[in-house]
C-alpha cells in the first residue's frame, strides 16, 4: 500500500474516533448554545413538548443533571477496599440515566423495541413518559422541575412517600435542577430557534 494511502486511512481513523455523537455540548451554562450546537437535541426535546407537554427547559435540565448531556453515560463502578471493582452502582445508563427495569417498563408501554438510551430522541421521550406518569399519579406539574426530578430520582412511590426528605443532598440537587430549569427557560426565550 502507498504511503499516501496510508496516511488517508489513519487519518479518517482517527476522524471517527474523535467526536463521539454521545459527547456533550461545549458549554453546558447557555441553552441556546446547546440547541444550536446539536439540532438533533432541539428536535428531540420539540417533539417530547409535543408529545408529552414536558416543556423544553425540563427537559434540559434533568438530562443536565442526569448525565451532563454525556449520552452513554454510567453510575461510577463500586469498589470493595477501594481496589477491587465490583460493578457498577446501579443499571443506570444513557442521556436520561434511566434503570433497566424502568426503560424495560417504558419499551413495554410504548411499543418501542428498538429504543436505546443513549439516543437523544428516546432519552426525551423516555422522560416525557416518565414525568406524565409523575403527574398522574403524585399531582406534580410537568413544569415543576423540582418536584419532577425528585420523583425521577426516588421513583413514583418513593416521593409519594416522601423518602427524600431523609436525603438533603438530593433536595439540595432538586434545587440547583429547578434553578438550571428557571435559567434554561430563560436563555430559551432569547433564542432564535426554528
Amino acid at each position: 500500500m502507498k504511503l499516501p494511502l496510508r496516511a488517508m486511512l489513519v487519518a479518517l481513523l482517527l476522524a471517527n474516533c474523535g467526536g463521539s455523537s454521545t459527547s456533550p455540548p461545549r458549554d453546558l451554562d447557555n441553552a441556546c448554545k446547546i440547541l444550536k450546537e446539536r439540532p438533533d437535541y432541539y428536535k428531540a426535546f420539540k417533539r417530547a413538548e409535543r408529545k408529552w407537554g414536558v416543556p423544553i427547559h425540563v427537559q434540559m435540565a434533568t438530562i443536565h443533571q442526569e448525565s451532563k448531556f454525556v449520552g452513554d453515560a454510567r453510575t461510577p463502578f463500586r469498589y470493595v477496599a477501594g481496589v477491587i471493582p465490583m460493578g457498577r452502582q446501579s443499571s443506570a445508563f444513557g442521556y436520561g440515566q434511566a434503570l433497566d427495569a424502568t426503560w424495560d417498563e417504558y419499551l413495554v408501554a410504548e411499543r418501542k423495541r428498538g429504543a436505546r438510551r443513549d439516543d437523544i430522541h428516546d432519552a426525551t421521550d423516555f422522560m416525557g413518559w416518565y414525568k406524565n406518569i409523575s403527574r398522574e399519579r403524585n399531582g406534580i406539574a410537568l413544569d415543576d422541575a423540582r418536584n419532577q426530578y425528585l420523583a425521577y430520582h426516588e421513583g413514583h412511590t418513593g416521593f409519594r412517600r416522601g423518602s427524600y426528605n431523609s436525603k438533603p443532598w438530593l433536595v439540595g440537587v432538586a434545587g440547583k435542577v429547578a434553578a438550571r430549569s428557571q435559567m434554561y427557560e430563560g436563555q430559551i426565550a432569547g433564542c432564535r430557534l426554528r
